[in-house]
Formats: C-alpha cells, structure tokens, sequence
C-alpha cells in the first residue's frame, strides 16, 4: 500500500514550480512505493454527459463508458489506498489547472468517496491528511483573488480529508529576488512536512 500519492498538475513540464516543489518534497520522504501520478503529462478525459452517467455504473453502459468507470474506479483506489495525498496546484487564470479538475470530477462519486445523509453530504475518505502545494505568478494569498485555496479546501472536506496544509509559492513571475524567497520558503515548509 503506499502511504504517499502525489499528483502533479502543470503543464509547463521541466519549468514548472509546483512540479520542482513536489519532486523536493518526494526525494525527502524516507518511504517506499511513493504513487505519482503526472495528470498533464498524461491528461484524464474530461467528464462529459456519457461519463457522469458512467461514474453512476450500471448494465447497460456501452465500451466507452466502461472504460471511463474503469478509469476512475483506479483513481479513487489509489485515493483509498494513500495515508497523505500531495496535490500540486498551481493558478492558472486564478483557479486550478483543468488537468486537476478532470481529476476531481472522476473522483467525487457518490455512493463510492462521498454520500448524501439526511444531513447533507458526507465525506467516506477518513484518516487521510492532504498536502496542497500551490504556485502563482502574482501575490493572492489571503485576497479575494485567491480561489484555489477555498476550493482545495472545500473538495478535499466533500471527500472527507480535514486536515489540509497549504503550501504558497507566489511571486514566481515578479522579481528574481522575491520569487527565490518563496521557494526557499516553500522548500523550508515542506522540509518540516516530510519529517512529519
């Protein structure tokens, strides 16, 4: 089982921020069978009409909608299988990447990671801590700008996973000299997470 699943979100490959950030996290964690998983490098199809109706299941779901439930029946397991899940998500145009929310969509199922009480939705993923790392070109943290982290917040709670950590790296299209205070800062806090 591994205890670490990592999901990178960037599409801007060997220059991405949040990538460099994660692989610094991964290479300090002293655990084995560490689950990365690159959605831009290998992007989830994004959920369409046929694939809500697949993620419901059922008898007469045709080829392609068993794949798609086959797909995400894999995500939720690895999901299942993590004791931290480390999530990469930049801001792309002041929200998360569309890689990620294809992720999101495949994975918020009800009945299987969430169901509906009389109370209103509860989470079925228990036990699990989330780490987001986000990345932006300008200054958001703590402005109304700064969507991704009540998002981030909001789905991982859907889920069931409370205990969330946030990790800023901002700043990185403005001055040289501020942009490296992020990182370090980033790297810094995420030294401290690894050691747990």
């Amino acid at each position: 089982m591994s205890k670490t699943l990592i999901l990178k979100s960037s599409i801007l490959g060997d220059y991405s921020a949040s990538g460099m950030l994660t692989d610094y996290f991964a290479a300090r964690l002293d655990e084995p069978g560490i689950k990365i998983r690159d959605l831009a490098d290998a992007p989830l199809p994004m959920l369409d009409g046929d694939g809500a109706m697949a993620l419901r299941g059922g008898e007469h779901l045709n080829e392609q909608q068993q794949a798609l439930l086959a797909l995400s029946d894999e995500l939720v397991n690895e999901l299942k299988e993590a004791e931290r899940i480390v999530i990469a998500a930049p801001m792309y145009n002041f929200h998360v990447p569309v890689q990620l929310k294809a992720w999101i969509d495949l994975v918020c199922r009800a009945g299987v990671t969430f169901r509906y009480t009389d109370k209103g939705a509860q989470g079925l993923l228990e036990n699990k801590t989330a780490i987001v790392i986000t990345t932006r070109g300008g200054l958001h943290k703590d402005t109304a700008h700064d969507m991704i982290t009540p998002y981030m917040r909001t789905i991982l709670g859907f889920l069931g996973i409370t205990e969330v950590e946030f990790v800023y790296a901002e700043a990185m299209g403005m001055a040289e000299e501020l942009r490296e205070q992020q990182l370090d800062d980033a790297k810094k806090q995420l030294t401290r997470l690894a050691r747990g």
